[in-house]
């Protein structure tokens, strides 16, 4: 009995190796994939122009140089741009937690007439195409004198519907009990969001919080609309504005300012790594 078992196991174990061979390999090709888009920006900002437009491409730079580093802050003002897409990032996700940690609130923990209504309004928001709605918010930014002012970078974006969808499942996963005690002692509406919910709420925020200025610091088409002149503009829309001689895109340069732009965000993730996964596993829970 112990033999046939023990010959059972021995039988199995070269298929588990190569099924963990194989499984490693492909970890390692879909690895390699995300991983060349990434290595290609980074030689190219190291690359002379001679090097970078020869033919055939080649990978690693032969020649090092920091040319391209120092002409993105001749050809632009990128420090400007840079504070600019920190300001408007950064505005957005303080003004977004805001507003939809209030509403998902209002929707999760208040029972009022229209609730669920109002609820699948906003689920239904989440369908419309963000290039149906840009024309009418544009026109409503002029009227107001907001173009090409942080204003009419941030107030627009200071409410989303998925922030609210998000948060409000979250609060609804939220034992009540901790609501009625905190009345039971006299707390009102106010102070039970602020010392009850938000506190148990944090994985949430937080993960929201992550999402939000990414996808804000990244943003290209609303910049773009939104601003008129380059000390305005943020890193995305402020690298369009690159041309060479007879209109050639300096790719190295380019490529430089990406690598800058991408930096705060890969140092944040890196602070925040282990809070931002352990934020996700415990909304999943919830």
């Amino acid at each position: 009995m112990t033999m046939t078992m023990t010959q059972a196991a021995a039988g199995r174990r070269p298929g588990r190796t190569a099924h963990r061979w194989l499984l490693a390999a492909a970890v390692l090709v879909l690895t390699a994939m995300v991983l060349l888009p990434v290595a290609i920006i980074v030689f190219t900002a190291f690359k002379p122009t001679t090097e970078i437009n020869a033919f055939p491409p080649t990978l690693v730079p032969a020649s090092w140089t920091l040319e391209n580093f120092t002409r993105i802050f001749t050809d632009l003002p990128f420090a400007r741009l840079f504070l600019n897409s920190f300001l408007f990032a950064g505005g957005v996700t303080l003004f977004a937690l805001t507003f939809d940690s209030l509403a998902a609130y209002a929707l999760a923990r208040l029972d009022f007439r229209g609730n669920r209504l109002l609820l699948i309004a906003i689920v239904a928001s989440l369908m419309i195409p963000f290039q149906a709605t840009l024309i009418p918010v544009y026109q409503l930014v002029a009227q107001l004198g907001w173009v090409n002012t942080f204003a009419g970078l941030i107030i627009p974006r200071a409410a989303d519907a998925f922030g609210i969808f998000f948060l409000r499942q979250f609060f609804v996963s939220l034992p009540r009990d901790l609501d009625n005690a905190a009345r039971i002692d006299g707390a009102g509406e106010f102070r039970v969001f602020r010392s009850i919910i938000l506190p148990n709420a944090v994985p949430a925020l937080l993960t929201l919080a992550i999402f939000t200025f990414v996808n804000n610091w990244n943003d290209l088409l609303w910049p773009l609309v939104f601003t008129t002149t380059p000390d305005m503009g943020t890193i995305t829309s402020g690298l369009t504005l690159l041309t060479g001689p007879s209109g050639i895109i300096p790719y190295g340069t380019m490529m430089a300012g990406s690598l800058i732009a991408v930096l705060p965000l890969a140092v944040m993730f890196l602070i925040m790594q282990r809070r931002f996964i352990e934020s996700v596993a415990t909304t999943g829970l919830k």
